[in-house]
């Protein structure tokens, strides 16, 4: 299990402000990720989540406050070094990946944080990680198949088997379930599920709009509005029907059965 410098904080922000153009997009943020926890982070559009994110994943630089990364401070460290330490699944690496990839591909690739197999050489029991992770997502199938043609769902698999191909220290998922049917979203949901009950998964950030979409096994959540961090903590004190209705501005009853999180309008 992965853990800061001398078992302190994965991730740590105190008191961030982000400036976009004079506009405020955080304002003031703390927020502390220890070892062995997984978030989720909840907030309507607009709201500074992937703002967060970005910060998280050592490729924004606050205006204001401190970043600590895996025990490295941004400002103070080569992000060079830092940034393939951290696996991010986006839809921005999506636009990256060339269409006629092989999914086996595009998986392998991520042990570099490559974009094309060419750039690198992999040995044998880099290429069998691969397929197994694509085993354990149900998509070994699929492997040869371009990764343009796949459906979405299997993309987001195959972008998260790549996440992990890297074998982070720390792990964030922008959205994931975005745009899935609701088979795939269950599929994405489970696996998710699946990697937070393994004590060697790594920490684990999810932003997402949906209390539907928090995956069992998740232990913290905060919720983002206006570029404020109104509440963080354990998930069952934060994801509430109180500060959720706070958060989007519309009354919600929220509530769980099973391990799983559901929400409506009054």
């Amino acid at each position: 299990m992965t853990a800061g410098p001398a078992g302190g904080p994965i991730l740590g922000l105190r008191d961030v402000t982000v400036r976009r153009e004079g506009t405020v997009v955080l304002d003031h943020v703390d927020w502390v990720v220890q070892s062995g926890e997984r978030w989720v982070i909840l907030g309507p559009n607009g709201s500074g989540k992937t703002t967060l994110l970005t910060l998280a994943g050592a490729r924004l630089w606050p205006t204001s406050g401190t970043v600590d990364i895996l025990g490295s401070r941004l400002g103070r460290v080569d992000v060079r070094t830092l940034r393939p330490r951290i696996s991010l699944v986006s839809g921005s690496v999506t636009r990256q990946l060339r269409p006629d990839l092989p999914a086996r591909d595009v998986v392998v690739s991520g042990r570099h944080g490559a974009l094309e197999t060419w750039w690198h050489t992999y040995t044998d029991e880099e290429w069998g990680q691969a397929d197994r992770l694509l085993e354990e997502a149900g998509l070994g199938a699929i492997a040869a198949r371009p990764f343009g043609v796949i459906s979405e769902g299997e993309r987001q698999h195959v972008l998260l088997a790549r996440a992990l191909m890297a074998r982070p220290e720390l792990l964030l998922l922008d959205e994931p379930a975005a745009g899935l049917d609701l088979g795939a979203r269950e599929r994405l949901v489970a696996r998710l599920g699946t990697l937070a009950a393994e004590p060697t998964s790594p920490p684990t950030v999810l932003v997402t709009h949906h209390c539907e979409e928090i995956p069992r096994g998740f232990t913290h959540a905060g919720l983002v509005r206006q570029g404020t961090l109104m509440a963080v903590g354990p998930l069952e004190h934060v994801v509430c029907s109180s500060l959720v209705s706070a958060c989007f501005d519309v009354a919600v009853i929220v509530g769980q059965s099973e391990g799983r999180w559901w929400s409506r309008a009054e």
